[in-house]
This record gives C-alpha cells, sequence and structure tokens, in this order.
C-alpha cells in the first residue's frame, strides 16, 4: 500500500477474496445504486459492493426485478463506481447481468458483460442461475470478465419458482442445488451467492467448494453476507424480510424529519438567520411601473442594484 497521503486503497480482487475464505474472514456484502450510498458503505468498510438488480423493485418501484435493462444497470453502476472512487474506497465491484441480458445465447451474455465492465466500471458480474447456465458462464470468463454465481431463490425465475420462497427443503431439491454449486465452480465462477436456502444445506455448500459463498437468508456457515443496502437502514417501514437486519429505522426517522421540514416551513421557522445570506452593498429596487417596462419581458419584478 502507498505511503503517500490520500493515496487510494487497493482494491480487493477474487483472488483476495478467495484469500479471505482460506484464513476464515468473513466477507461483508451490501448492494449500492447510486454515488452517495456508495460513498457511504465504502467509508464503512464493505469488501463487495453489488449493484443489484434489486434496484428494480427498491429503486424503481417495481414488484420484481425482471422490468431492469442492461442500460439501467450500467447506467447504476457507473454512479456507484464514482461513489467508490470519492471513498477512496477497496471495495470489490459486482455488476447484476439484468433479466434477458444472458439467457438468449452465450455470445450476448458475452457482449452484456464486456458493456458491464467497460461502460459501467464494474470488476466482475453477477448472474443468476445453475448447470443450464454453465456454457454461458465458460464464455464470460473466457472473455475475461469473472463471474459471481446465484443459486437457491433466484428473483429472476420469480414465476417459474412460484413466488419468493425457500429453496432446497426437501433432499432432491438440495441435492440439486449441491451439483448446480458444484458445477458452477468448476465453470469458473469465483463466487456464489446462496439466497433463501436451509442453513444445514448452505453448510454443506460452503464446505465442499473453494470458492466462497455468500448467503443472504442462508445462515451463518456461508463465506460471506449480503444484504440489500435499503433493508440494512430500514428505509421501508413496511417491508421487513426474516433474513434481514434493520440496523436503523432511518425509514421512519427520514419521515419525521421531512415533517418537521414542512412544519418549519408553513411556520416561516425556516430558513432562520443562520441559513440566509446579507449583503450591504445591495439594495432591493422596487418593480418598475407598467410604463416604464414598455412590454419588455427580461425585466425581473425585484432586481440587485449596488449602492
Amino acid at each position: 500500500m502507498s505511503t503517500q497521503p490520500g493515496a487510494p486503497l487497493k482494491r480487493l480482487t477474487v483472488h483476495e477474496l478467495r484469500r479471505m475464505k482460506e484464513r476464515g474472514e468473513p466477507i461483508a456484502v451490501v448492494t449500492a445504486y447510486d454515488a452517495t450510498a456508495a460513498r457511504l458503505v465504502g467509508e464503512a468498510g464493505v469488501d463487495v459492493v453489488l449493484v443489484g438488480d434489486s434496484l428494480g423493485m427498491v429503486v424503481q418501484g417495481h414488484d420484481s426485478t425482471l422490468p431492469v435493462t442492461l442500460e439501467h444497470m450500467i447506467y447504476h453502476s457507473v454512479m456507484v463506481r464514482r461513489g467508490l472512487a470519492r471513498a477512496g474506497a477497496r471495495a470489490h465491484l459486482v455488476g447484476d447481468m439484468p433479466f434477458g441480458s444472458y439467457q438468449a445465447s452465450p455470445d450476448e451474455a458475452v457482449k452484456a458483460a464486456m458493456r458491464l465492465v467497460a461502460e459501467g466500471g464494474v470488476e466482475a458480474v453477477k448472474l443468476e442461475g445453475g448447470s443450464d447456465y454453465v456454457e454461458v458462464i465458460r464464455r464470460v470468463v473466457r472473455a475475461g470478465v469473472p463471474v459471481m454465481g446465484h443459486i437457491g431463490l433466484t428473483p429472476q425465475s420469480v414465476h417459474k419458482l412460484g413466488g419468493y420462497v425457500v429453496q432446497g427443503k426437501d433432499v432432491e431439491r438440495a441435492q440439486a442445488l449441491l451439483r448446480d454449486a458444484r458445477a458452477l465452480e468448476a465453470a469458473g465462477c469465483y463466487a456464489v451467492v446462496l439466497e433463501c436456502i436451509p442453513t444445514e444445506l448452505a453448510r454443506v455448500i460452503s464446505g465442499q467448494l473453494a470458492i466462497p459463498t455468500i448467503g443472504i437468508g442462508a445462515g451463518p456457515s456461508c463465506d460471506g453476507q449480503v444484504l440489500v443496502l435499503n433493508d440494512l437502514l430500514g428505509l421501508d417501514p413496511t417491508f421487513s424480510p426474516r433474513f434481514a437486519k434493520r440496523y436503523v429505522e432511518l425509514g421512519t426517522e427520514s419521515i419525521g424529519a421531512v415533517g418537521r421540514y414542512v412544519a418549519e416551513v408553513k411556520s416561516r421557522a425556516f430558513p432562520a438567520e443562520a441559513h440566509v445570506f446579507h449583503s450591504a452593498a445591495v439594495r432591493l429596487v422596487p418593480v418598475a411601473e407598467e410604463s416604464d417596462v414598455d412590454g419588455r419581458e427580461d425585466l425581473p419584478g425585484v432586481v440587485g442594484a449596488p449602492v
């Protein structure tokens, strides 16, 4: 690491993340969708920032991630990259491959992944699916783009799965997920997200893979954990999934803060003297008479004139 003042920290790489697993150091992952959020989570010291297609729900207001496009992902990834840079953060940046960007063919997947890296500034991409996407993963990795896998509850397959429900609860499906995890590792994934699966299954998968497992609703045996920033901050008082811990009730606090602002505006308590500017060299000139204006539309109603 450079000893020069203000020198940016070296970013975490896929190899360092694997070494973290080897030495038993948990990996902290959180989502971010804009520069401000990225700066904050970067300063907080997270290891990995995920620009998730969950932005379709928590930013765009959809009821699923399916409407998110590749252009949306690139747009938000660029903002997050800027925020991390401003924070001097060393976090590894991953971008989700949205629905429709990789399912059609490996060729389309490679093109989409390369755009996310080249235009969005991410260092790796994440895509959902198991053994069916082995060839896609191999092709993307061969093109030079690291891939994080994602199995279990895969939100882009919500209609196929019948809703947002825990996966792998029976022996047959648990064995299928274990096979999927092994297949993703063999295909070249450097990590894999395990979403909403029994903690016992997550323990088995994490123990059998050499690559890190990142859990969300998969228990404490995973090599790392990921949460949606909005859930972590409690931004939506009406939404509290079982797997998410709310570390602050920022939604309720924000409503209260904005309410106080509204009340102060209505009562003229804001802006107060501390929030205004003065100049002894400026006086206000009365509004010109209509006859003096003579049809001119470029004169303001009140103008500042030097004394």
